[in-house]
């Protein structure tokens, strides 16, 4: 986009907002920061929950897979409700259960209740992740992939000043008032940072929709949309519905690829660790690749994403998905020759081409499919992440016990080679259908 673009699209936006259209990217970080620890710091709260509860760290193992599923699952729902009626409810209520679901886990005394308190939190985690993504894409056409990405990296790396916190205070010979205080007081602060999200998060009005800064009608006011949303009539991009989006080849191409490399890069991040031991490599590589695994991530989104803009984000996929693929084949072979250092350098390679597909994936979606209904069209597309997690958990697992630990992690490196030439098939909807 062009510096006059972007300037258009600021006035325009501050116009309607009274305030720079930025600071909803400041808020929708925010929010995606305080509630990444359901994600990125349960590994580190496992064992202290379970001897909270005088219980085996086993017992809580199915806790971390409930709450992917409920995260994805609930976002197209609460993508549809926001598509219609706007954010902030919705936000309120996020701030409530992501909040209250860390409050409830600190008084949790049986296995049910810990299991209760992370879904009513993984319900609101999935509310603000759509909130924030979404919300980059409405307001955002000319910097969708940054925005996006900026939104994203929060959530990766905002638990990393967490997990300090975390570990020092929730040590096996620390008291449990100790204990309660360290997730009640996550819990308050995730309630107060996302309520002041919602103060700020809001949807922009219909006209923003056709995607033109500095475009009028022909007394000079803004041209508005049709009633369901098709702007093509005015000359903007059609708005497609998710029934309208369904019918696309093209999604479920996008779908499959978002499988595959969901699949690949949760095998990696999963297992990362078990696979460092497997090949005798010290413990203090595996715990640098784990270390470094998440902010790889979190800088991968953020700086993919600036590429997706000022190239193109198909294109950007493309080479991703395969310098992924190419990285695991990298992790397989410096595991096999015990090269401890590139091994690690591998894994954050390899990381860091797997991680932008959450800021890739949305930023094509709102090109071609339009960005009002954005949010309930990734939702459908982000569903995928259950079926990732399945992939790259359990079946990986199983495969790890007949195929052997390399042949599996080749397998997972080959899935994104194929997600990457997949992409090169991807055309926009309008030229085909």
């Amino acid at each position: 986009m062009s510096g006059d673009a972007d300037a258009g699209y600021d006035a325009r936006a501050k116009e309607v907002l009274g305030f720079s259209r930025w600071w909803l990217v400041v808020a929708a970080a925010g929010m995606m920061a305080v509630v990444g620890p359901y994600q990125y710091v349960w590994s580190s709260l496992r064992s202290p929950v379970a001897r909270h509860l005088g219980i085996e760290a086993a017992a809580l193992s199915t806790v971390f897979t409930l709450f992917v599923v409920v995260q994805a699952g609930s976002q197209f729902p609460v993508g549809w409700w926001r598509d219609r009626h706007g954010a902030r409810g919705l936000c309120v209520l996020a701030a409530v259960l992501a909040g209250g679901g860390y409050v409830a886990l600190a008084y949790a005394t049986t296995v049910w209740q810990v299991y209760l308190a992370y879904s009513l939190g993984a319900f609101g985690v999935g509310i603000v992740y759509t909130v924030a993504v979404n919300t980059a894409l409405k307001w955002f056409p000319d910097r969708r992939g940054l925005t996006a990405g900026i939104g994203t990296m929060a959530f990766a790396a905002g638990p990393a000043a967490l997990v300090p916190y975390v570990r020092a205070n929730t040590g096996s010979a620390l008291a449990g008032d100790t204990y309660v205080a360290v997730l009640r007081n996550i819990g308050i602060l995730i309630f107060l940072v996302v309520l002041a999200g919602a103060v700020v998060i809001r949807d922009p009005p219909e006209r923003w929709f056709r995607e033109r800064a500095g475009t009028t009608d022909g007394d000079g006011g803004d041209a508005e949309t049709d009633d369901d949303g098709d702007s093509s009539a005015s000359g903007g991009p059609k708005q497609y519905t998710w029934r309208e989006m369904l019918r696309t080849w093209q999604f479920w191409l996008l779908y499959a690829m978002f499988v595959a490399v969901s699949g690949s890069g949760l095998m990696l991040t999963e297992k990362v660790v078990d696979y460092a031991v497997y090949h005798d490599l010290a413990p203090v590589v595996a715990t640098l690749a784990a270390t470094l695994l998440p902010l790889s991530s979190a800088v991968g989104r953020l700086v993919l994403g600036e590429a997706a803009d000022r190239f193109d984000p198909l294109r950007t996929m493309t080479g991703s998905f395969l310098l992924c693929g190419l990285g695991l084949f990298a992790v397989v072979y410096f595991g096999v020759q015990g090269m401890p250092a590139v091994f690690v350098a591998a894994v954050v390679v390899a990381t860091f081409f797997w991680s932008p597909k959450y800021t890739l994936f949305p930023t094509l979606v709102a090109d071609y499919y339009g960005a009002k209904h954005s949010s309930a069209n990734y939702a459908l597309l982000y569903s995928g992440k259950m079926w990732g997690g399945v992939l790259g958990g359990t079946v990986t697992g199983l495969l790890v016990s007949s195929l052997g630990w390399d042949r599996t992690f080749l397998l997972g490196g080959a899935l994104a080679v194929v997600a990457g030439v997949a992409a090169l098939a991807v055309r926009p909807p309008a030229a085909t259908n």
